[in-house]
């Protein structure tokens, strides 16, 4: 048992020293509890005790874990929704600012989000401010628009309203390597949309219906959520492009310029937290302690071998709010 133990823990440093890359440096691993509980941590100091809860809507809007090897895994969705529940539950909770960073996501997420701030607002009556930091783009726009208020900075990236289904072709490729495939299926339109065959003028009328209906509801959050009637001008907003934030102010797919700072002061006005302190939800791991904290970064990297596999920077088949420059 004792040489079984031995070679296991040899293994285990032998992988983790090659993981880590050839070069002679150390690593640190720290035991942390696996929890699922959330604690409320202060960013911002305040002289009263009502509070305004940041709540980051960041990266990729997908309702599935993400992380890698020896990383914590989160799926946004339901981090944003248990965050939303403690905010609901807290009644020193005020308002809540949703620090917003991201290029979209799936539609069905999106959709998700959005309906869970309008539940929020209806059942706690609490006011929703958005603040845009570099991007909020196509799904995160949308779930944007269940707030109150959205601020923006000048130079954010707002915009790219429309729907896409991205697939590929390597029905050609496939025939000159020589390799085919056979599905067997039930119906004709079972593997629609299959990367190993060419698209059907009938199955891409059907996926384009699918566009195109996701458009409309798109379109029509905007419309009503943002006041903007669907005319000729709204034809242009929600023809895919991204705006400045400065521009999205002027053409009212935003409410005003400004930082995190100044949605932080809004919502404490529209709470009735004037002088209340800023809390953000965290895990009991990995708090940095700031209100731009845990902002999606480039890790420095140092003899460090990256391990990739095929196809992994592809997302998931299906239908996406979301701006792909």
């Amino acid at each position: 048992m004792r040489l079984s133990s031995c070679l296991t823990r040899c293994v285990c440093l032998t992988l983790l020293t090659f993981l880590a890359g050839c070069g002679s440096g150390s690593f640190l691993i720290t035991p942390v509890s696996d929890t699922s509980k959330l604690d409320q941590v202060t960013v911002a100091e305040g002289s009263a005790s009502a509070k305004v809860a940041i709540i980051p809507v960041e990266g990729m809007l997908l309702d599935e874990q993400n992380g890698g090897l020896l990383q914590a895994s989160e799926n946004p969705l339901s981090l944003f929704t248990q965050e939303l529940e403690q905010a609901a539950k807290d009644d020193s909770i005020k308002a809540v600012v949703l620090r917003v960073n991201s290029p979209g996501g799936s539609v069905t997420t999106s959709d998700t989000m959005y309906d869970e701030i309008l539940r929020f607002k209806a059942k706690t009556h609490k006011p929703v401010i958005v603040s845009a930091q570099e991007v909020m783009a196509s799904g995160s726009y949308y779930v944007s628009c269940a707030a109150d208020k959205i601020i923006v900075n000048p130079t954010s990236i707002v915009g790219s309203i429309g729907v896409i289904f991205d697939t590929f072709d390597l029905e050609d490729t496939l025939d000159k390597l020589g390799v085919r495939t056979d599905p067997i299926k039930s119906a004709p339109l079972k593997d629609m949309g299959s990367p190993y065959k060419h698209l059907t003028p009938e199955a891409r009328a059907i996926m384009q219906g699918m566009v195109d209906e996701y458009f409309a509801r798109f379109k029509d959050v905007v419309s009503s959520s943002r006041g903007i009637p669907e005319n000729d001008a709204f034809t242009t907003l929600t023809d895919g492009r991204v705006f400045s934030g400065t521009r999205a102010v002027e053409l009212k797919l935003a409410d005003q310029l400004g930082r995190l700072d100044d949605a932080i002061d809004l919502a404490r006005q529209m709470g009735g937290a004037e002088g209340g302190k800023v809390v953000m939800y965290k895990r009991p791991f990995g708090y940095t302690g700031s209100i731009y904290a845990e902002m999606p970064m480039p890790t420095p990297k140092s003899n460090e071998m990256n391990l990739k596999l095929p196809f992994s920077d592809w997302l998931p088949t299906g239908f996406y709010y979301l701006w792909q420059p």
